[in-house]
C-alpha cells in the first residue's frame, strides 16, 4: 500500500502571506479529504504537492517509490494525475480530440494503444457517447468529469482534485461522488475542499487546516464520536444573535425555515433552552475552527 508522507512544509509568498506553516501529514491509498475555509492554504499545498510550485522548506515522500515530490519533479509527474481548481476546457474541441492531445503530452505515443486508452478513460467517467461533441457544450458536472479522464492519464499513483464539486448540480454531484469513490480504491486520492459533505460522503481519513496550519487529522466517524454529546442547539432571535456569540461557544448559525438556529460546543447544557442533537462533520469542522481562533 502506498503511502504519502509530508513532513515540515513550509510557503511563504513573497508578499509576507505565510500560505503554509509546518504541515505534517501521512496520506494512505484511499480517499483523503483536506478541508478548510477558503484562503486556508489547500490550495497552495496541492499545487506544491502537484510540482506548480516550490515550498520554502519541508519534504514529501510517497513511500514504496521513494520519491521526493518536491525534488524529483520529472519522476513524480509520472505518477501524478491533477485537476485544478480552475480547469480551462478549449470550446471548439471535442472531448476524445482533447484528451488525446493530453495522452501524447504524458507520453502515449503508439496510436492503437492510445485510443485503446483514450476510450477507455472516457467510458470510464461516461462520456464515451458526447466523444465528438465540444467541450464547450458541456455542463460543469461533465467538464469535471472530463478533467478527471485527463487526470486517470498514465496510470497514476497519486491524484489531486481539488475544489471538484464547486457549482456543480446535486445530480452532478453525486456521479463525481460515485466516480471518485471507484478511482480512490487503489490509489492515494487527496480531495482539497471546503464542502463538508464532499468529505463526509467519500473520505476515510481527512485533516482540517486553517491559515496554513493542520488543525487536526483521522477518523471522520472517530472525530465526529469524540464530540459527541457536546453540541446542543437552539432557536434565537436574529436580533440577538450576537449576545448568544458572546456568552456561548456558538460555532456555526444558519437560517432554518426564518429562524436562526445556532450550534453550541459544550461540555454540560449550555441552558434549559437549548436541546442536545447528533454531532455531525460540519460540527467537527466548525468546532476544530472556532477553538484554533
Amino acid at each position: 500500500m502506498l503511502e504519502l508522507s509530508i513532513r515540515g512544509l513550509s510557503k511563504t509568498y513573497p508578499n509576507g502571506v505565510r500560505a503554509l506553516s509546518d504541515v505534517t501529514l501521512t496520506i494512505p491509498t484511499g480517499m483523503f479529504g483536506l478541508l478548510g475555509p477558503n484562503g486556508a492554504g489547500k490550495s497552495t499545498l496541492m499545487r506544491t504537492l502537484a510540482t506548480l510550485q516550490e515550498a520554502d522548506s519541508g519534504s514529501a515522500r510517497i513511500g514504496e517509490l521513494d520519491l521526493d515530490l518536491l525534488v524529483q519533479k520529472d519522476e513524480v509527474r509520472r505518477i501524478l494525475g491533477y485537476l485544478p481548481q480552475e480547469f480551462g476546457v478549449y470550446p471548439k474541441i471535442s472531448a476524445e480530440t482533447m484528451l488525446t492531445h493530453f495522452a501524447v503530452l504524458k507520453g502515449l505515443t503508439a496510436a492503437k494503444e492510445r485510443k485503446e486508452v483514450v476510450d477507455a478513460l472516457l467510458e470510464r467517467v461516461n462520456l464515451f457517447d458526447v466523444r465528438k461533441q465540444n467541450l464547450g457544450t458541456f455542463s460543469g458536472g461533465m467538464r469535471q468529469r472530463f478533467g478527471i479522464a485527463q487526470a486517470l492519464l498514465g496510470s497514476p499513483k497519486l491524484i489531486i482534485v481539488d475544489e471538484p464539486t464547486a457549482g456543480l448540480d446535486p445530480g452532478e454531484r453525486v456521479r463525481f461522488h460515485n466516480l471518485l469513490a471507484e478511482i480512490g480504491e487503489n490509489v492515494i486520492v487527496i480531495l482539497s475542499t471546503h464542502i463538508v459533505e464532499d468529505v463526509s460522503d467519500l473520505c476515510s481519513r481527512m485533516a482540517i487546516i486553517s491559515h496554513g496550519r493542520v488543525l487536526m487529522t483521522g477518523d471522520p466517524a472517530e472525530a465526529i464520536g469524540a464530540i459527541g454529546g457536546r453540541i446542543w442547539q437552539r432557536a434565537v432571535p436574529r436580533n440577538e444573535l450576537e449576545g448568544y456569540q458572546r456568552d456561548h461557544a456558538v460555532i456555526s448559525s444558519r437560517l432554518v425555515a426564518g429562524r436562526t438556529v445556532v450550534h453550541v460546543y459544550s461540555e454540560s447544557s449550555p441552558g434549559e433552552t437549548f436541546e442536545p442533537v447528533n454531532a455531525s462533520l460540519e460540527d467537527v469542522y466548525f468546532s476544530t475552527l472556532h477553538h484554533a481562533a
